[in-house]
Order: structure tokens, then C-alpha cells, then sequence
């Protein structure tokens, strides 16, 4: 039957009515409507009709719903693969579980819930410590503070090989403290072998890291302190102060040792010069007397008894420029006198030292032997006058 025939109730090829009646308009579909059908139906909205019409509205709607939530679900998904890993990062990518590849610094996109991506900060330097009591080679217990600080040297072990690779330190860490110390005497523990322990705790620490590939480097491990136990404290504060005590004396000593030393070593040195001086000075007076015998034996040669004179002379004047008595020739006297000047100085100067009388000059000397003569020769002049009163 056509759409247009008798008895069709005006329906149009689109199920409308013909809406010449009632006042409505009679002109062709609306295009959007169309477009809703025709979706509507694509969706599994319904057929035409008024039930098909008011069906197909609801469909509509619910197919803009969806269509926006699977938009959003797929932005969502889209935006939860995006990361960016930062300078002083590495990001360790797995896919199903398996590694796939280590990232660098950047802008990264990994499909969420297909692949797992652990950053880790391989840059910055991490500390851990503790404090431990310890049995050392000579069976004492010490107490001993130690630090460790470490870094990321490979993001790969660190995740994968490792279920906990800071435990693993840790406890590397004890075995690597308790073997060096087990092996020193406490004595070094507590004093200058505490370098010593660090280093050797720090090489032996890395070796067991790099055994257990745990992707970590030790940086520095600081021994940083190293105690007795509590209970004998005191015993042991005794000791280093008996040994403080036993340095101060050493440094002490060698140093009253460095002051002596060098002066005993200038003295010597000063000796040995003033030795070689002295023999210097003796073979120097040798070798002038012989040349000047020498001459004067040549000398001697040519005139015998003008050199004896002379040689005379001048021995006697050497022996009696040191001697302390003057010889007094009176004329008219019977004797030649002597005066002991050294006796007659001496009590003549008792107010004078004997210092400044042994002081005393040339002229001073002379004087005094002419008042001496003076006086003797007017005492030996009274004398003879006496005596020729009793020959009379």
C-alpha cells in the first residue's frame, strides 16, 4: 500500500503523521531526527513509530555517554604510561615481568598494566649506621659506632638482583666490621688503628657488594667511634691516661734531646776547629822559628861572636821582662840588692785588689822602683856615715 493512499492515517515514509491536521506544519522531516533513527538503530534502539520515536531519544543519550567514557578511559590510559625521569634518575622498565631496557634522563611512555618502570636516584650518596658490640683478636669486647654511605652504581642490580639490597649492605656490613675487627688487638681498635679498620672494612664491604651484585658502591665507611664497655669505663680511662701520660714524657725527652744534642754537637765541632786552629797555629810557629834559625845561622855564620852577643842580650832581656824581681846597683854599695816587687805590691796594695794591682801599668811599676832605690840609697848612705863615725 502506498504511504499516500486512503486509510493510511497520512503517515509520511518517515512514521509521522501528517500533521496537516491540528494546525501543524506538513513539510519534510527534520534532518536531526533522521540522524537519531538512524543511530538509534545502529545501537540496537528500537524501531519507528511514537514507541520507536521516544526509545530512540533514550539510546541516543546513552550512546553519547559511552562514547565519552571510552574517550576518557583511553585519555586516562594515555596519561598513565607518561613519565619523566629526571636528571639524577634511572628507570628500570619491565614488560610482563622481564626486563626490557634501562632509561636515561627524559620524557618516557610505557603502556600501563603491560609494563612496570622503577625509578631509582643513583646521584645522591645515603648513609646508614649502627652500633655494635665486638670481640677482638686478644678476646676483648669493644663498642664501636660505624656509618656507611653509599650510591647507586647500577639501577639494573639494584631492582633486579636484590630482593632487598639495603638489608644485603647491612648485613654485609657487620660480616665485613666483625672480621676486621675480629683480627686486631683492642689496643689499635681504641687508638690509631681505627683508619686502618675503616679502609679495610670499606674494601672488603665492596667486594662482597660487587659478589652479591646488588648495583651499589660504597662512597666511605667512618669508624666513628670505639669504646669500652660501660662496666670497665673507668679502667680503661686509666690506661689512656697512662699512655697519654707515657707520650708526654717521650715528646718530653726527645725534645730535652733535640736541645742537647745540637749544643753538644756545636761544642764538639767547636773543639775540633779550635784544635785545627791550634795546629795550624803550632805548625805555623814551627816552620817561622826554623826559618828564623835558619837565618840566623846564616847570619851566625858570618859573624859568631856579634850573634852570641846578640842572642845573649836579647835572652835575657825575654827572661827578665817576665820575672817579678828587680836588681838595684847602688853606686858606692858593697852588694847589688833585689826587691821582690810582687811582695812589696802586695803590702803596699791591701786596700787595692788584686786584680787591679796585677793591672797595673808599665809606668806604674817604674815609679815605684825608682822611690824604692831612692829610699835604699839614702838608708846605705847613712849606714856608711855611721860607719866611718866608728872608725874615726
Amino acid at each position: 500500500m502506498a504511504w499516500n493512499e486512503p486509510g493510511n492515517n497520512n503517515n509520511d515514509p518517515w512514521g509521522n503523521r501528517n500533521r496537516n491536521n491540528g494546525g501543524k506544519n506538513d513539510g519534510p522531516p527534520d534532518l536531526d531526527e533522521i540522524i537519531r533513527k538512524t543511530f538509534g538503530r545502529f545501537l540496537g534502539g528500537g524501531g519507528g513509530g511514537r514507541g520507536g520515536s521516544s526509545s530512540s531519544g533514550g539510546g541516543s543519550s546513552a550512546a553519547f555517554v559511552v562514547g565519552v567514557v571510552v574517550v576518557v578511559l583511553v585519555l586516562f590510559y594515555f596519561v598513565q604510561g607518561i613519565g619523566i625521569v629526571n636528571e639524577q634518575e634511572r628507570a628500570v622498565v619491565l614488560r610482563f615481568g622481564e626486563f626490557k631496557e634501562a632509561r636515561g634522563p627524559g620524557f618516557r611512555w610505557n603502556p600501563p598494566f603491560l609494563d612496570k618502570v622503577f625509578t631509582v636516584n643513583v646521584t645522591q650518596v645515603r648513609t646508614w649506621s649502627t652500633k655494635e658490640q665486638m670481640l677482638t683478636k686478644d678476646l676483648n669486647i669493644v663498642d664501636i659506632k660505624l656509618s656507611v654511605q653509599f650510591s647507586i652504581d647500577s639501577a639494573r642490580d639494584f631492582v633486579l638482583n636484590t630482593k632487598n639490597p639495603e638489608q644485603s649492605l647491612q648485613q654485609a656490613s657487620f660480616s665485613a666490621l666483625r672480621h676486621v675487627v675480629g683480627s686486631t688487638v683492642m689496643h689499635e681498635v681504641l687508638t690509631e688503628g681505627r683508619s686502618r679498620i675503616a679502609v679495610e672494612v670499606e674494601e672488603r664491604l665492596q667486594s662482597y657488594l660487587d659478589s652479591y651484585t646488588t648495583g651499589i658502591n660504597v662512597q666511605k665507611v667512618n669508624i666513628e667511634e670505639t669504646n669500652p664497655p660501660k662496666e670497665v669505663q673507668w679502667a680503661f680511662d686509666d690506661v689512656i691516661k697512662a699512655r697519654e701520660d707515657e707520650e708526654r714524657y717521650k715528646n718530653e725527652a726527645q725534645g730535652y734531646a733535640n736541645d742537647v744534642i745540637p749544643r753538644a754537637r756545636g761544642r764538639a765541632q767547636r773543639m775540633v776547629e779550635e784544635a785545627s786552629g791550634y795546629r795550624d797555629q803550632v805548625i805555623a810557629q814551627a816552620e817561622g822559628e826554623a826559618a828564623r834559625f835558619t837565618a840566623l845561622l846564616t847570619e851566625y855564620r858570618k859573624a859568631p861572636d856579634v850573634m852570641r852577643e846578640r842572642l845573649y842580650l836579647d835572652t835575657m832581656q825575654e827572661v827578665l821582662t817576665n820575672a817579678s824581681k828587680v836588681l838595684v846597683d847602688v853606686e858606692g854599695g858593697n852588694n847589688m840588692m833585689y826587691l821582690p816587687l810582687d811582695k812589696l805590691m802586695e803590702s803596699s796594695g791591701r786596700t787595692v785588689n788584686r786584680r787591679a794591682a796585677s793591672a797595673a801599668s808599665p809606668a806604674d811599676l817604674d815609679e815605684l822602683a825608682a822611690r824604692v832605690a831612692e829610699r835604699l840609697q839614702a838608708e846605705n848612705s847613712s849606714t856608711n856615715n855611721i860607719r866611718r863615725r866608728e872608725g874615726r
